[in-house]
């Protein structure tokens, strides 16, 4: 049993090292963007939210804003979102992104702690995404592959945000509660 308590111990620390996973609560951030207006993930609290990971140079990501823009098409202010452009992104960089693309959600700077929070790791592939539901939580993670090819560049973003949906929809009260009287 003595020798089962190290490893165990190793184990947990060791899953402490990666990603926040779904059903955990979205690590907060106040971070600017190029106008130097703060963004913080507190004040979309109450919508679900995409948490993008990005570089203005990742193809993928330039890919996914098509998606993004999708996403806004189909679903305008019930879904926010907002970008976090990582190193060595720059003011001018974002802009030049911003206007190639159309994009009018946020895009703001990190200098590597809110990446931090979410990933655990110094260094990772882009894009990385989170979709975080109205209370904060987050519903669902992922990061660029084969099998995820269809979230970044097809129609798989859209199903997982009406997956959030449903899975959030109020439930009837039952009669008892709601002060129905029983004939």
């Amino acid at each position: 049993m003595k020798i089962m308590r190290p490893i165990l111990a190793a184990l947990l620390c060791a899953g402490a090292l990666y990603a926040v996973d779904p059903g955990q609560r979205a690590p907060g951030f106040a971070l600017m963007n190029a106008q130097g207006d703060v963004v913080d993930l507190y004040d979309f609290r109450g919508k679900p939210v995409i948490i993008e990971f990005m570089q203005t140079t990742c193809p993928h990501c330039a890919n996914f804003a098509v998606v993004l823009g999708k996403v806004q098409a189909k679903f305008g202010d019930r879904v926010r979102i907002i970008a976090i452009a990582n190193p060595p992104d720059n003011p001018n960089s974002v802009a030049r992104f911003i206007a190639g693309h159309g994009i009018t959600y946020p895009i703001v700077f990190d200098s590597g702690q809110a990446a931090y929070s979410y990933m655990k790791v110094m260094k990772f592939d882009l894009p990385q995404v989170f979709l975080v539901d109205a209370d904060g939580i987050v519903f669902n993670r992922y990061g660029y592959s084969a099998l995820t090819k269809d979230v970044f560049e097809g129609d798989g973003l859209l199903n997982e945000i009406d997956r959030l949906f449903a899975s959030s929809k109020p439930k009837p009260p039952s009669p008892a509660k709601s002060g129905a009287k029983k004939k």
